[in-house]
């Protein structure tokens, strides 16, 4: 046995609790070690005398470490446990004092591993509606044109034309509201709102004033309007927030132009000098953007301001918040604006826009969850030009899976493009088959999936702007094969094994193999995407499948298929 691969970590990805005093608890070992492992557990005060004891079972192989994973269920809120592991007719301890061949229990309340209260208030709960949703990305400028009252004049684009970083096209929040039905009909039953506050930019990203909508969304009635629609209609909406950064024309900004070290907005932002001058940049701002200066969040009265304005978009009817460039933002905000955030509004979903390593704010004390980056990644490289294997998705994913806690997992946004990166279509170089099997991959994974407008067409694209063009309300040139076949992909999502229900993910005789279970329901799912056909015999109701026929499947094929356990 290869004792440096054991790890375990009370109160972290590796031991956390859940509302009704159970604990899922994980021990890392090397995923070529043949092992059986056990955990003892019982009441901290009474495990010296007596314990309880589960087999664990292997929830996840990533190639070079395997998870082993119980569900601990005491009356009582306190826990104590060690780790009982078998190799062939050894048997060894895992507890505080690492691996040891035999182990005290009458001192064990020295060595043993401790959650040593249950606090529910401590515990990481999943946002209720959370588990059902389907989201959809609106990048409003580009979706739909709908309000005719509307001042028109800053419209420099036709709806079909060519785009660039400045284009104005005309979509508009009415736009939006009267397209709810067509969402609605395609099984979407939450909205992903890019910005919509004044800003003199097509994307909103810098906003000039956090509080009014802009006149070419059509104004904060419009915006009233399309929330009660869409919550009518039982669609959510969860709207993208900027507290990084905001517009030079900001009025706090113009305040320190003005009057320097001075203005009382002075501490609202990071600046070199007495003054800010937006020619040399003095100041800290986004990316390269010297229009776009950057927020100090270690300030305490700017932290309240964002705050504020957090709890306003809530208080206009919004059902969570989407946190643009989250990880520059200090982590103290984070924490103030999740306590004001969920003592107000308990069910707000608060999402961030993280690309990197992410457990630092998923501990339940910050973030919901966060943009899953690193599964758009993984099938990108997957289904793309030229494919990982199964065995190596596999490997990703479950590693990915380990990162965090299950809560977290199940609240993440699980996309395959947004509005930063190129459409998947042209990471497919323009296969149809690898769009619609990548998307069935995403629907299985554990999280929230995300539908970028247009994919449903499908839109091509390149990065920003390219994949920002307006959408095609005249469907020329759709595959009605296409179109038929994402309609049962979305569908998925309605199984109740999809919704909450535990994830299995391996590789298979060359396919990559996604099972969900859920009480006595199992979805399973299997992905080809070698370049010839792979014998696959299924039995159960089938979901879905693509390029599959009676006993194989094809290259960029899959097939989903139910059993009742």
């Amino acid at each position: 046995m290869n004792r440096y691969a054991l790890l375990h970590q009370p109160e972290s990805r590796f031991a956390y609790a859940s509302k009704d005093n159970g604990l899922t608890v994980i021990l890392r070992a090397a995923a070529n070690d043949a092992l059986t492992v056990e955990t003892l557990y019982n009441n901290k005060y009474a495990f010296t005398e007596n314990r309880f004891a589960v087999t664990m079972k292997k929830c996840a192989d990533d190639g070079i470490f395997a998870y082993y994973r119980a569900d601990l269920k005491l009356a009582d809120a306190r826990f104590a446990y060690i780790f009982r592991i078998t190799e062939g007719d050894k048997v060894y301890f895992f507890s505080e004092e690492g691996l040891t061949s035999d182990y005290d229990f009458e001192r064990a309340y020295y060595t043993f591993f401790q959650f040593a209260f249950v606090n529910p208030v401590d515990v990481m709960p999943v946002v209720d509606w959370a588990q059902e949703a389907v989201f959809y990305q609106i990048f409003v400028d580009r979706f739909a044109r709908g309000d005719t009252e509307k001042d028109q004049t800053y419209i420099n684009t036709r709806w079909d034309g060519e785009i660039d970083r400045y284009s104005f096209t005309g979509g508009d929040l009415v736009g939006v509201e009267e397209k709810l039905p067509y969402l609605k009909d395609m099984g979407i039953n939450a909205i992903y709102l890019t910005p919509v506050f004044l800003s003199p930019t097509n994307h909103k990203y810098n906003v000039a004033d956090y509080l009014t909508v802009d006149p070419q969304f059509g104004g904060n009635d419009k915006l009233k309007a399309l929330i009660a629609s869409a919550h009518a209609r039982g669609i959510k909406i969860i709207i993208d927030t900027v507290f990084n950064h905001c517009d030079i024309s900001h009025a706090r900004f113009c305040d320190v132009i003005e009057k320097g070290y001075k203005s009382e907005f002075y501490d609202c932002f990071i600046i070199e000098g007495d003054f800010p001058d937006v020619e040399k940049g003095n100041y800290a701002y986004f990316a390269d953007c010297k229009y776009m200066p950057k927020w100090n969040t270690n300030d305490a009265d700017t932290r309240k301001y964002l705050i504020d304005t957090a709890l306003a978009y809530l208080d206009m009817g919004f059902d969570g918040l989407r946190l643009d460039v989250a990880d520059e933002i200090s982590h103290e905000m984070w924490r103030q604006l999740r306590k004001a955030v969920k003592h107000k509004y308990p069910q707000a979903l608060i999402l961030g826009e993280i690309w990197h390593e992410n457990e630092h704010w998923l501990k339940g004390d910050q973030m919901d969850g966060i943009m899953n980056y690193k599964l758009q990644k993984i099938l990108v490289d997957l289904f793309g030009a030229e494919p990982i294997t199964a065995k190596s998705a596999s490997d990703r994913m479950n590693a990915l899976l380990m990162k965090n806690t299950e809560q977290a997992n199940a609240m993440a946004l699980n996309f395959l493009d947004n509005h930063d990166t190129p459409r998947f279509l042209r990471f497919a170089g323009g296969n149809y088959d690898k769009v619609l099997c990548a998307l069935c991959a995403m629907v299985m994974y554990p999280g929230m999936p995300c539908i970028f407008y247009g994919t449903e067409l499908p839109l091509d694209g390149a990065g920003d702007p390219d994949c920002r063009k307006t959408f095609d309300w005249n469907f020329t040139g759709r595959s009605e094969s296409y179109a038929e076949a994402y309609g049962q992909i979305i569908a998925l999502k309605r199984q109740s094994a999809l919704c909450g229900g535990r994830t299995e993910i391996s590789s298979e005789g060359g396919l990559l193999k996604i099972v969900r279970t859920k009480n006595d329901e199992k979805i399973t799912a299997y992905f080809n995407t070698g370049g010839r056909a792979k014998r696959l015999l299924t039995s159960g109701e089938t979901l879905f499948k693509l390029n599959y026929k009676t006993d194989r499947i094809s290259g960029n094929g899959a097939v989903v298929v139910k059993n009742n356990l």
